[in-house]
């Protein structure tokens, strides 16, 4: 049976796949450097690359031995500008610019978007932000075909830049067309995890989910919160999802930059007392695109947001196109060993106040019983066998600095654990209390985790979990 590698941060390191680190053997260099799931952004590339990519993966994580989790990012209905004459434009504070319909624009004051119904649903007084919040509009006449808008913050603006639309609601689909069909496609390939962008409401959480069951698939949905109309609706998106990404770049274009920290803070809040894995993202280690030392400030927020309760922090441009890919992944990591200390000789963190979906009260009382045990103990590990990762899940959030091993017979499971803070999954063969205990004090003493007089608790229960995990062993190691 192949041993996986340990994960020694507690928190897991998402990275996105892009032309800098696409090649099999740069993908390998990530996963040894910490990487637990790779996240495919749908906007970029097609299926036919992310599926070679897939396939890539998947055969690294057979030979190492190291389940990896995949995530597919849809891309949303991401509203951008058309062509502009020169390929550019310098917007100069009070100029008057002109959003037009259709596809060309017909002077050099016009702008044209891949929204043809902006100029129909903007109204005077509404902020229009341009490449990614750095140039800011005011409209102040709305006419049949076009939007005229006043330069309130200068900048440059370019070809198929991003345009926000901060309190302005939009009658745009969460899901276009092309990511109905990335969506299916990622049923097919057998995805871990698939992320809704722009997410509004609950209802577009459960059409996804409803989507990706009818094609047989287990991927769990991660909503990813980046307009003011999610924060309206928090707790009903977070208790409708699986997992939750704080979506930082849009989401701090769509409110005031300055509530960010806050919001972030109230977002994983959120999570944790519903019970769902949060993944804070976007230009975490930003400055290492092109420089291998981050600044103070990069290193302070990856610090904060793990303070916070983070499951994961993601990098995006920092290994998709940056120079220095797995430098970036290395600096996560040694940020997160060094911030997690803070949890060391802590008791577990207390119950939350409603249960992930699956988790019975039986479950969650054994899991908080045995937390504390292992935390009395000295224990070196504790071990939740179970099917569905629901167990390991309801360990991790309790922040037990004791090591956890999601131990689970599926596949599946053992991918999508990857992304559960302080969980290293092992693959295990057997349903059997007794044997399961066998094989992690075997995997444990080869890796050099346990010693003969170590103390592992087991959370298990009759069948992996069929009627609840209702029983808590405490195994010395021989």
């Amino acid at each position: 049976m192949p041993l996986p590698i340990i994960h020694e941060s507690r928190t897991k390191i998402v990275a996105t796949v892009g032309p800098a680190c696409r090649e099999p053997s740069k993908l390998a260099e990530l996963v040894a450097a910490g990487v637990d799931v790779f996240r495919l952004n749908m906007a970029h590339a097609s299926r036919e690359e992310h599926g070679e990519v897939v396939r890539w993966i998947r055969a690294l994580g057979q030979e190492i031995g190291k389940p990896i989790g995949i995530l597919a990012d849809l891309a949303g209905p991401k509203i951008r500008l058309g062509e502009l004459p020169g390929d550019q434009l310098e917007c100069r504070e009070g100029a008057v610019l002109r959003f037009v319909r259709g596809h060309q624009p017909h002077g050099p004051e016009e702008l044209v978007t891949t929204y043809e119904p902006l100029v129909d649903e903007l109204a005077v007084g509404n902020t229009v932000m341009l490449a990614d919040g750095t140039v800011g509009l005011l409209v102040d006449e709305v006419g049949p075909d076009f939007v005229r808008c006043r330069v309130t913050q200068a900048g440059l603006i370019r070809s198929r830049q991003g345009v926000n639309l901060p309190g302005v609601k939009l009658s745009v689909p969460s899901m276009s067309d092309e990511d109905w069909k990335n969506a299916v496609w990622a049923a097919e390939v057998g995805i871990d995890f698939v992320s809704l962008s722009f997410v509004r409401t609950p209802v577009e959480v459960r059409l996804l989910k409803e989507l990706l069951r009818t094609r047989g698939s287990k991927a769990k949905v991660v909503a990813k919160i980046e307009k003011q109309e999610a924060l309206d609706q928090l707790e009903a998106i977070v208790e409708a999802t699986d997992c939750v990404m704080v979506a930082r770049g849009d989401l701090g274009v769509e409110i005031d930059v300055a509530r960010m920290p806050m919001v972030q803070k109230q977002i994983v809040c959120m999570c944790h007392k519903l019970q769902k894995p949060v993944i804070v993202a976007t230009q975490m280690l930003d400055s290492m695109q092109h420089s291998r030392r981050p600044t103070r400030a990069e290193v302070t927020d990856v610090a904060n947001a793990i303070l916070d309760g983070a499951d994961a922090c993601m990098l995006s441009g920092e290994t998709a196109i940056g120079e220095h890919p797995k430098a970036a992944v290395e600096m996560m990591h040694r940020i997160a060993l060094a911030t997690e200390s803070h949890y060391s000789g802590r008791t577990p963190a207390s119950v939350p106040e409603k249960l992930a979906e699956g988790l019975l009260p039986i479950t969650q009382a054994v899991v908080h019983a045995a937390s504390g045990i292992a935390h009395a103990l000295g224990s070196k590990l504790i071990v939740a066998a179970s099917r569905s990762g629901v167990t390991a899940l309801a360990l991790s959030k309790l922040r037990n600095y004791v090591p956890t091993i999601g131990a689970s017979d599926n596949d599946v499971t053992l991918r999508q654990m990857c992304l559960y803070w302080g969980v290293t999954p092992l693959a295990v063969t057997t349903k059997d209390s007794v044997q399961i205990l066998e094989q992690v004090s075997r995997w444990g003493s080869k890796e050099g985790r346990l010693t003969s007089g170590d103390s592992i608790v087991l959370v298990a229960g009759i069948g992996m979990g069929a009627d609840g995990h209702n029983m808590a062993i405490v195994h010395e190691v021989k």
